[in-house]
């Protein structure tokens, strides 16, 4: 971008040439639309290239941007010294209240404050996230040229009202200045509660409130209600215009009694125009977004919004077709595959050449075939039946191997599985279903599947909550135990049923733990109860005497002969 130097009237030049067209353009007597100090800034240093001055004119009438379709308003852009609301709308009356954009006058430092404290909710974002003062001004900026368009409010700044509509403009504009047009008063409001007409809350005492006497002399409002009815956006430096009541922009209030041309934007009053795409266009305004011919009366193409003429709609965006290379036009049926498209006529096999419309397909190597010629060169076959897939037929495939859908079955129940989960088990295919009942782990004692937390005993599979004593059902699993017969036992059913009793104590002697037992004759003993029946001394590897049935020690034994 060449280095920028600004004109002793505050408009942009882009470029240092002598005799910019550009700058020319501006500096023409007949040359006074305020729509030129808005243009996209790189438009304009294209322009000031390689344009004549009446290309600029001609291409920068747009409200819009040529280059990249913005609203010129979404743009940085440069424009005069804007002035004050007053200035701008040409107002001299004394009924007119005048307003700085500072801060609404007639109010205290005080309440200037509380004024703008009372906005806060409302405060805008100014460029690059500023905030405060800087995005008040910023947003004044737009605001000013969005809400009180020049070309709505003098003839002066019109380029397309001709000589026999001038008079309704004038008739229109001083209409709205006499019985509509004003700017709202703030001050701040003391005695009871009122209704803000805005929003039908209470203005309490002491809050800053804006009055519109256009409306009436008790229509007051909050500051941040007093908006436009349509935009909702606040009024800039509380100019406003009223209609039934009710506030508008000068923008809006147009709008409410005009149509307005989408493509220049300025009031149409002319009783012949044209309406398209839910819009209002002068008849000459509403023309193709690539080359500017008036579409009116003529077949257009609506593409992204924007309007296009057929032979710019298909130099821009119709398909090529692959076959021919020509364009398929909109009158031309277009059929597409994988992101290739042909005219219907030239949608044939590469091979036999026949019609592929409304028939099975198929594609090699970025051509298509009919279903005979692409079998005959392409196709595999099933891993099932063995027969070929023919150009459409939906195919199964699971690593190396593939299969018709009817084919791809289980081999036991041999229902097809289609999106169902499988299970393959060397060259087969199973269900799950069919999987499970054949393969599956089963309990010995309840046949069931085995999902998870199986035990094991001899060599057999068991739920862990079937692995129960034969006697008492209590769960074995993580517990001592013992079987006999084959059969699984508890510590204490197998002690209870089976096991050696203790002559002495009476308990069965389980010898589960290591525990060591004596036998005499016919009975038995836990070693802590082989003791002598006199002194409690322990027998166990000395030698004892019976008497009846206990024994004794031999010291005892004499004793008890003596």
């Amino acid at each position: 971008m060449p280095p920028t130097e600004t004109t002793n009237d505050g408009m942009l030049c882009l470029s240092r040439h002598d005799n910019c067209p550009w700058s020319e353009a501006l500096k023409s007597a007949d040359v006074n639309w305020t729509g030129l100090r808005y243009t996209c800034l790189k438009v304009l240093h294209l322009y000031c290239k390689v344009f004549e001055k009446e290309d600029v004119l001609d291409m920068v009438i747009r409200k819009t941007c040529k280059s990249c379709g913005c609203d010129r308003l979404k743009h940085s852009v440069y424009h005069e010294e804007l002035g004050s609301v007053r200035d701008r709308l040409g107002l001299r009356e004394s009924k007119i209240n005048h307003h700085s954009y500072d801060s609404p006058p007639g109010l205290t430092a005080k309440q200037t404050e509380l004024y703008w404290s009372s906005l806060a909710e409302r405060a805008p974002t100014g460029l690059g996230g500023a905030t405060g003062a800087a995005a008040w001004r910023a947003w004044r900026t737009r605001a000013l040229a969005s809400q009180l368009p020049k070309q709505d409010l003098s003839l002066a700044h019109c380029r397309h009202i001709d000589e026999n509509h001038r008079k309704q403009y004038e008739d229109f504009v001083a209409a709205r200045n006499e019985i509509a047009l004003d700017i709202g008063v703030a001050s701040q409001y003391h005695g009871a509660s009122i209704e803000c007409m805005g929003c039908n809350k209470p203005i309490r005492s002491g809050s800053i409130t804006v009055q519109a006497p256009r409306i009436g002399e008790e229509a007051y409002f909050h500051p941040t209600c007093f908006s436009c009815a349509e935009c909702d956006e606040l009024l800039v430096e509380l100019a406003y215009c009223a209609l039934d009541g009710r506030l508008y922009c000068v923008r809006h209030y147009a709008e409410r009694l005009k149509p307005r041309c989408h493509a220049c934007d300025e009031l149409i009053f002319s009783g012949e125009y044209t309406k398209a795409m839910n819009k209002d266009w002068h008849s000459g305004h509403f023309c193709c977004w690539q080359c500017d011919e008036s579409l009116t009366g003529q077949r257009y193409v609506l593409r992204d919004e924007h309007p296009y003429c057929i032979k710019c709609y298909e130099s821009v965006f119709a398909n090529g077709c692959e076959e021919c290379n020509k364009i398929i036009g909109i009158d031309s049926k277009d059929l597409s595959y994988k992101d290739k498209h042909w005219h219907e006529a030239c949608f044939l096999c590469a091979k036999c050449r026949v019609s592929l419309v409304d028939k099975q397909f198929g594609s090699k190597l970025d051509k298509i075939y009919c279903g005979n010629c692409y079998d005959a060169q392409f196709a595999s076959r099933c891993d099932g039946c063995g027969e070929v897939f023919r150009a459409g037929t939906k195919k199964m495939e699971y690593k190396t191997r593939q299969w018709h859908e009817k084919c791809f079955c289980c081999v036991v129940c041999k229902n097809p599985i289609g999106t169902r989960s499988f299970i393959p088990r060397e060259q087969e295919i199973y269900c799950a279903g069919c999987y499970e009942d054949k393969f599956a782990t089963r309990c010995v004692k309840c046949n069931k599947i085995i999902t998870q937390g199986g035990v094991t005993y001899k060599n057999e599979p068991w739920h862990r909550e079937c692995f129960t004593c034969t006697n008492c059902n209590t769960s074995l699993a993580g517990q001592r135990f013992t079987s006999r017969d084959e059969k699984p036992y508890c510590a204490e059913c197998f002690g209870e049923l089976f096991a050696k009793r203790c002559t002495s104590c009476t308990k069965p002697i389980t010898g589960i733990g290591g525990t060591r037992f004596i036998s005499f004759e016919d009975r038995h003993w836990h070693n802590d109860c082989f003791i002598c029946a006199q002194c409690k001394t322990s027998l166990v590897g000395k030698g004892f005497i019976t008497d009846g049935q206990d024994i004794i020690c031999p010291e005892c034994a004499k004793q008890k002969l003596m």
